[in-house]
């Protein structure tokens, strides 16, 4: 059957053709053809000119970073909390145990720390299906009532066990609350800017640990001030559950929903009135109303999406198995050897930390996430044998001790310039919209496992094994992960969500 076309159809190509010439020019290195005069007599030239000023300026111009600002801003609340939960019982734990009765009793310290550990996991192995079910303005909702809820429990309790109740209620919210921030921080920037606003994710739970440290300061000299510690903390929570009322839905959220008008006017506040069609139009080249809510377990360990949620996995293990977290932990005792009380010690590694996040944020959409992880990871590695070295018969006296407190300043500088921030920015933008949020959850999930694992076998494997050998096995993963991103991880700076996932998609 042959087609016939419309005079009008062909004056459409013709002029998508002129139109075609005029943007490449002579600055195209593909040779085109200029249209025949005949053919350019026949054109609209007033259409010919709108389509050319319209197209101009939306590839000339970027959408408004300050439109999506404050609900970035607002979501990196839940982060803040996130790191201030982390801290918060670390100054105040001898004064919590005095009170409540178990003093002495370090199998329940454990505890009171470790159970948030466990209210996590929790959290965010289901924090997946609660951002598509509810939304993700919900879903933030959600993570911070058993904050508020959990952060009074703790703070009125009389007993061990009311403490850990408040505790596992704080971890489950904490576990909800990052994955969620990560997507919606995601799908809501603007693609230029994507890597600097996932930034402020990073820098927001550094601010959290600090202020947790800076709160927990007068615990020696006010009792009870522990109490005051935990109440506070309630202020910012509640902030998050209102603001977020107000706040913006996720416009993938809610295309996917199929609430394609709602989609639109959420692009407009995000984007401005002039980037809602080309949003639109490049959403719905990858989602195509799939049904998010019929996303298995067993369809993201098994299925053709198996090898995006390997790498983020994959990306979250390397991160805990580099040693970060023993570093923090291990990072008091090495300060005081060297001469520094453990509360400036926690202000030195915290400034490093901080210090990274913000050069971090200035770099992401420059050099690009991958360009980060790789350079971090072997900063990491390179601070590791520092370490090593530190810890050898060769070394002694004052130089082992500077070199100590030097590498792991510079541990913890280099892992908040990569490691860090990069892992939860990069997953939801290679994770398609269809399994984006499940996808997260189960990374995060696998985060905090081997969270766990660290945390707990840490000081035993260190009597085992010593300094040494066991901070040659901390950069031996962390040269791992070099070459596992150097081989897996694609970079995504300057891409729009769409064309990300057409680029991974046409490799499974």
């Amino acid at each position: 059957m042959v087609e016939t076309i419309s005079g009008e159809d062909c004056k459409c190509h013709e002029a998508s053709s002129f139109l075609d010439w005029l943007k490449t020019g002579m600055w195209s290195h593909t040779y085109q053809r200029i249209p025949p005069k005949e053919n350019l007599n026949q054109m609209d030239v007033e259409d010919v000119s709108a389509l050319l000023q319209s197209s101009v300026e939306e590839e000339s111009s970027n959408p408004p970073w300050r439109l999506s600002l404050p609900y970035v801003l607002v979501a990196t609340i839940s982060s803040f909390l996130f790191g201030y939960h982390l801290g918060v019982v670390n100054e105040p734990l001898e004064s919590i145990s005095s009170d409540l009765g178990f003093s002495g009793d370090t199998l329940a310290e454990g505890l009171v720390v470790s159970t948030c550990l466990a209210g996590a996991f929790v959290g965010s192995l289901f924090s997946g299906w609660i951002a598509d079910g509810l939304g993700r303005r919900r879903a933030f909702q959600l993570c911070a009532l058993p904050m508020i809820l959990g952060a009074f429990v703790s703070a009125t309790s009389k007993t061990l066990m009311g403490m850990l109740l408040g505790r596992i209620l704080v971890g489950t919210g904490m576990g909800l609350g990052p994955p969620v921030a990560s997507l919606y921080v995601t799908e809501i920037s603007p693609a230029f800017v994507r890597g600097t606003y996932g930034s402020f994710i990073q820098i927001a739970t550094c601010l959290g640990l600090m202020g947790s440290l800076l709160v927990g300061i007068p615990v020696k000299e006010i009792t009870g001030w522990w109490r005051v510690c935990f109440l506070l903390s309630i202020i910012p929570a509640t902030i998050l559950c209102l603001a977020m009322s107000f706040c913006a839905e996720s416009p993938h959220w809610l295309y996917k929903r199929g609430r394609i008008t709602e989609a639109e006017a959420e692009f407009e506040r995000l984007l401005g009135a002039s980037h809602v069609k080309s949003a639109v139009a490049e959403l719905s080249k990858s989602d195509r109303g799939d049904d998010s809510d019929s996303i298995t377990i067993s369809e993201l360990l098994h299925g053709r999406h198996f090898r995006v949620v390997f790498i983020g996995s994959a990306l979250f293990a390397l991160q805990q198995l580099s040693g970060i977290n023993a570093v923090f932990y291990f990072s008091s005792a090495v300060f005081r050897s060297a001469g520094v009380p453990s509360g400036l010690a926690n202000v030195f590694i915290g400034v490093a930390n901080l210090s990274g996040s913000i050069v971090a944020m200035a770099l992401m959409d420059k050099l690009g996430r991958r360009v980060l992880l790789l350079w971090s990871f072997f900063g990491m590695a390179m601070s590791m044998l520092l370490q090593v070295a530190s810890a050898s018969s060769y070394l002694k006296g004052s130089g082992a001790l500077y070199l100590s407190v030097g590498g792991m300043l510079m541990f913890v500088l280099t892992f908040a310039l990569g490691a860090g921030p990069v892992p939860g920015l990069l997953l939801p933008e290679i994770f398609p919209g269809r399994i984006r949020a499940k996808a997260m959850a189960v990374c995060m999930s696998v985060h905090w496992v081997i969270n766990f694992f660290v945390g707990l076998l840490f000081l035993r494997l260190l009597e085992l094994l010593g300094p040494s050998i066991l901070y040659s096995i901390f950069a031996a993963f962390c040269l791992l992960a070099v070459i596992f991103v150097k081989r897996n991880v694609m970079e995504t700076k300057g891409k729009s969500l769409q064309e990300i996932e057409i680029a991974l998609l046409s490799q499974m």
